[in-house]
């Protein structure tokens, strides 16, 4: 499977009907990025989802950003997993992850207790699942979220890599360490294209509103960067932690976010265009497919 080296990660195919969420796949495809991550909380069921998507482009890689263990068992899970990547092989990669307390005690009613142990045990009945149907015939691939040392040994020893949401350059240098050479580190990094400080910031915290409460990235940012205080995470987050996480400007600010990614040891990187309204940010993906050189 090969994803590339630049993707898209987007709430925004959740946010359209599924015939237009195939165009817009479609039209990402034409542009040449990699992947397309979609993520899973609260919107459409993550492998639903990937098989309506795949219908859209023909090299494109669909991937889940995250589809969470707690949505459905082990044996569900491989099997979904098997059934979409026979219907489109090479093209579609399986992340999962143990979401947050407040998504999976608060909202769907299960034990967020050992989130790890959780993890582990659910790839290993994954793996020892009976499927009695046609196989695929490529391997089905799959990245765990992670972000401390625990998770990303889990992800190198018992998947294919790692999908790290809501970090720096500087948490990606660590995640590569902590996989070694050869695992899949595919890293997503918010964007916003906005030059005015004032209106960036306001579009970032739009997105770091909803991250800065969950104690998973609350606590890696810390352990990451010590010097991090209350304040920072206060109000949906100061301005140093929105530069932080947020690269704003051009569109040659956001490459040079990417890069320094790349840099660090990322083996590709998902874009998220933070932008005001439902509609796909249209116009921002043309713009970062054109500053990357992705069309053939």
């Amino acid at each position: 499977m090969d994803i590339g080296r630049i993707g898209i990660w987007t709430h925004h195919l959740d946010l359209a009907p599924s015939a237009q969420a195939v165009e817009h796949v479609d039209e990402l495809d034409e542009l040449g990025f990699g992947a397309v991550w979609v993520p899973e909380a609260v919107g459409r069921e993550a492998f639903t989802n990937a098989a309506l998507l795949l219908r859209g482009g023909t090299d494109i890689t669909v991937a889940t950003g995250i589809a969470s263990i707690w949505a459905r068992d082990a044996m569900a899970a491989a099997a979904a997993h098997k059934t979409v990547t026979e219907a489109y092989p090479d093209r579609f990669l399986l992340g999962l992850g143990v979401s947050h307390e407040v998504m999976v005690a608060g909202i769907r009613g299960h034990d967020y207790s050992k989130p790890f142990s959780a993890m582990r045990d659910y790839l290993k009945a994954m793996d020892e699942a009976m499927f009695f149907a046609a196989p695929p015939t490529t391997e089905p691939r799959r990245v765990l979220a992670a972000l401390r040392p625990k998770m990303l040994g889990l992800a190198r020893d018992h998947a294919q890599g790692a999908h790290p949401y809501f970090v720096p350059p500087e948490h990606t240098a660590v995640a590569r360490a902590e996989l070694g050479e050869g695992p899949l580190l595919a890293v997503e990094q918010a964007v916003v294209l906005e030059t005015d400080p004032e209106k960036a910031r306001a579009l970032a915290r739009t997105h770091t509103q909803t991250y800065v409460g969950l104690p998973n990235y609350v606590n890696n940012l810390r352990e990451l960067i010590p010097s991090l205080t209350e304040d920072d995470f206060a109000n949906a987050g100061s301005d140093r932690l929105v530069d932080t996480i947020v690269a704003w400007g051009t569109v040659d600010t956001a490459v040079e976010r990417v890069q320094a990614h790349l840099d660090a040891g990322a083996d590709h990187v998902c874009i998220q265009v933070i932008q005001e309204g439902a509609p796909a940010p249209l116009e921002a993906w043309r713009a970062l497919s054109d500053a990357f050189s992705l069309r053939a």
